[in-house]
């Protein structure tokens, strides 16, 4: 099989392309990212030089390179996006560049190319927020209503490959995952961030409150679900993926600070951001149920324990991602606050 990867130099790309390269040597991939800060080729370092693999730099929204990558290509797993929430309230813009019509450019070309699967994926904050203190989760058919413009942003292009489904007959699948954590993710992040400062015993800060509540997943789980999806997943259809890891914000940073035995007084607290969701939280039961899919990290605390180490042993790593561009955006974002 070939495979196409978009967005496969970023945080949960490259742990999918790093994971499929080396368990399906048969099948050629090839990897497009533009390679904006978030993107690192570092993070591919592990498969670089494996027969099957193949990098390309590149924009999903350059319609004539899109159509020369996916000549020949069966899978199609959609990664790129802008994803940082705070980035998009500063500035939509790239957001619906690469969000929408990046997507749609993909989307024609993957018709035009006749690709035998598009799987998409999104995000649990297209679907807005829940009540911090109630037992009710997303499901596969919750509205629609995103909050900010990083959600609208990829509620617009999950609209677009259900259109491109039920229009053209577009064979789609679409994973709708909670938060991910793990190793290689961009420290611009909320737990690479927490402990990235902590280990430079800097401030960590926190919005508003602290009690804003997330629901956790390991990139590796993630990995994997995407895999049975592929594998396994129903044309047309959505899959939530979760372990039920909710967890208020300010408990996650106290977790990190006593891992790496750092004092609790480097919490800073800072105005909260705009429209800031309370709680998110998915119903994973669909996935797990009809596929078969079972996470192997189902234990948050394990998983903060395994990421600390991570960015503990990688602080060459850390301290390249961290361009004058990143520190120039963190102080912008959070001085005022």
């Amino acid at each position: 099989m070939k495979i196409l990867v978009t967005g496969g130099a970023g945080f949960m790309g490259s742990d999918f392309v790093r994971y499929w390269v080396k368990k399906y040597p048969k099948d050629q991939m090839i990897v497009l990212d533009k390679l904006t800060y978030a993107g690192n080729l570092e993070n591919l370092d592990p498969v670089y030089g494996f027969a099957n693999f193949k990098f390309v730099r590149g924009d999903i929204a350059d319609e004539k390179l899109v159509n020369k990558v996916m000549k020949g290509v069966e899978t199609v797993v959609h990664f790129a996006a802008e994803s940082h929430v705070d980035r998009s309230i500063i500035n939509p813009m790239p957001f619906f560049t690469t969000n929408v019509m990046g997507t749609l450019n993909l989307l024609n070309a993957a018709l035009k190319n006749k690709v035998k699967r598009f799987h998409h994926i999104s995000t649990d904050e297209v679907f807005g927020s829940l009540p911090l203190h109630s037992k009710e989760k997303f499901i596969e058919s919750t509205p629609y209503a995103p909050n900010s413009p990083y959600s609208a942003s990829k509620a617009g292009a999950d609209h677009l490959i259900r259109a491109f489904y039920k229009t053209y007959g577009l064979p789609i699948t679409i994973s709708n995952s909670s938060n991910n954590v793990g190793p290689y993710q961009f420290p611009e992040k909320f737990i690479p961030l927490t402990i990235s400062n902590a280990l430079e015993n800097k401030q960590i800060p926190i919005y508003g409150d602290g009690l804003y509540v997330r629901d956790w997943l390991y990139v590796e789980d993630h990995t994997s679900a995407v895999e049975t999806i592929i594998k396994k997943g129903k044309i047309g259809e959505a899959y939530l993926v979760s372990t039920g890891n909710e967890k208020a914000n300010i408990d996650v940073v106290k977790k990190v600070l006593d891992i790496l035995n750092k004092d609790h007084s480097l919490i800073n607290f800072v105005k909260d951001r705009p429209a800031h969701d309370r709680r998110y939280a998915l119903d994973g039961s669909k996935i797990k149920k009809q596929l078969g899919w079972k996470p192997k990290w189902d234990n948050l605390n394990k998983a903060l324990k395994e990421t600390v180490k991570w960015y503990k042993e990688n602080t060459a790593w850390r301290q390249r991602v961290r361009s004058k561009e990143y520190l120039d955006y963190y102080k912008k974002q959070y001085a005022k606050r």
